[in-house]
Formats: structure tokens, sequence, C-alpha cells
């Protein structure tokens, strides 16, 4: 892989070099610097509190073979890296092994996951500002590492707001999307899934993901588990379920997640109630996110066998 300062920048000046760094250390610090000093990453309260600690960024390649077995397991619509990459710049000829994915988790602040916690069936105002308002973060920050990319002379797109992304059902698992932010962060090395599906970090998991595919050479990160839930109480010992109990819609239970019953109650229950109760017009929930063993941590790192 050539170094980013043995590169030329397309259409610029040979004396304009791109970033002294390697491609991962220049990404990975860019995208904890926007973190910290964007002011969007905000829960737009009177205090103007943070609403993201620092994030966890991790790589992967557009030729891993876990992105088709994924796509084989879960169907349509989920679309590998390449067929991502392809339909946002047709005719572009980039393979699969030019990909990379870049993956990052962004970790709700103590302060969001102890309210959420003390709640029992409807969400805590933090928790449903951070899900609003941090939505709108995760497309900043996408567009910023996009940018950053494009300026540097690399190809890139953010698959969630690309305008052919879509939510469609899958066979196996009903609900599904073109492409899950979640299942990038998993083969990018940042998590496992637990019994509730949501993606359990070595920063917990209340949490969210975001991912640029960009055609530029960055080494994958290791993945520091073999098992998909890994990280998981319930799988890994046996123990735990707390987040069946947590779940107010009984959308989880030993046999997993019911997307059904959880997107029922999602905009039958909580939409109704964050938009009359906080004035924002979302939903949230968070239940199974918070109050629980890993909504802060990987719990099976220090759990007794």
């Amino acid at each position: 892989m050539k170094h980013p300062e043995d590169e030329q920048v397309p259409g610029q000046e040979n004396d304009q070099k791109l970033p002294a760094q390697d491609p991962a250390t220049w990404l990975t610090e860019s995208i904890r610097l926007f973190c910290r000093n964007s002011p969007e990453n905000s829960l737009q309260n009177a205090a103007q509190d943070r609403a993201f600690d620092e994030p966890l960024v991790g790589f992967s390649s557009g030729a891993d073979p876990l992105y088709e077995s994924l796509q084989k397991d879960i169907g349509a619509p989920l679309m590998t890296p390449a067929e991502i990459f392809r339909r946002s710049f047709p005719g572009t000829g980039a393979t699969a092994e030019e990909l990379t994915v870049i993956s990052w988790v962004l970790p709700h602040i103590p302060a969001t996951i102890a309210d959420n916690a003390d709640r029992r069936f409807l969400p805590s105002e933090r928790w449903a500002r951070a899900k609003h308002f941090g939505a709108g973060f995760v497309k900043e920050l996408s567009r910023r590492v996009v940018s950053l990319l494009e300026e540097a002379g690399y190809e890139a797109t953010a698959p969630q707001y690309a305008p052919f992304w879509s939510v469609g059902m899958s066979k196996k698992y009903g609900l599904a999307s073109a492409w899950s932010e979640r299942h990038a962060a998993h083969v990018s090395g940042l998590g496992t899934f637990g019994l509730c599906d949501g993606l359990i970090t070595q920063k917990g998991k209340a949490i969210i993901c975001g991912s640029v595919i960009a055609r530029i050479a960055v080494p994958p990160t290791p993945r520091p588990y073999t098992d998909h839930h890994a990280y998981c109480l319930h799988f890994t010992h046996g123990t735990c379920g707390k987040c069946i109990t947590r779940c107010p819609a009984r959308a989880v239970s030993k046999k997993g997640h019911n997307k059904l019953l959880c997107y029922a109650y999602l905009m039958g229950i909580t939409k109704p109630y964050v938009k009359l109760r906080y004035g924002i017009d979302d939903y949230g929930c968070g239940m199974c996110q918070t109050g629980v063993p890993c909504d802060s941590r990987d719990p099976v790192r220090r759990a007794p066998r």
C-alpha cells in the first residue's frame, strides 16, 4: 500500500500532499476530533450536553468474506460494500479488494444511559434527544468523513444516506435494510451481537453506529472474536437475559429479537409519547440498551465462568 504522502491528489499540483499520517491514524484521529469539537455533538438541551463520548473506529476490507456470508444469510435487501460502491459510482470499475469500510461506534454519555436505565416503559428525555439529534450528528459526521476523503482524492460514499438505501423484508429475519451499520461495525472488529440484536462493544451496547465506504487501502482492524455472540453473557455463560425483562414490548425472548413487535411498539407507543412529552418528532426506546450489564462495557471480559 502506498503511503499517503507518496500519492498525489487528482487535479491538484504536484507539491500538494495528502496527510502525513498513515490512513488509519488520519481517519481515526479526524473522526475523534470532529466528535470532540463539533457543536452538532449535542443533546440540544438547555445545558448543551454532549450526545456522545469518544468514538471507537475500525476498518474492514470490502472483500472480507464475512460481508458475502452475511448477505447470503440475511438475503435481500442487504448489499455488499462493492455493490453499494458500484451503485454510488456507476462505471467506476472498483473491485471489492480496493475498498475499505470505515466504521465507528458512538457511545452515549453516562448521564443519558443512567437516565434511561431508570425508566421502565418509555424513554427519558435525554435518550429521546440523543436518538433524534444524535442521528443528525451521525449524518454530519458521515458527510465530514466523505468530504475529507474526497478532498484527498478518494471516492467515498455513506451507504445509509445513499438515495437507493431502503428497508425491505428478509425471509429469515424480517425487517432488513440495504446496509447495516451494526454489521459493518461487527466485521470491522468493533463488537458482537447480544440476545436483543444490539451490538455489544468494549464501550457497551448503548451506542449509535455509522460508516463510510471508500476506495482507499487501509489495513483491516483485527477482530478479537470468532463468535458473533462473544460479548453476550446469555450466549457465553448461559446467564443474564436482562434485556428480556427490560423490553416493554415483549419483543425479546430466549429465542431472540422479534423485530415486528419492536417496530410496532416504537411507532405506536414511543413515537407519540416522545412527540407529546418532549416535543420531538421521533421515536425512541433503548430499554434493552440501558439498565443491563452490557450497557457501558463488555461484561463477558469481567464475568466469572
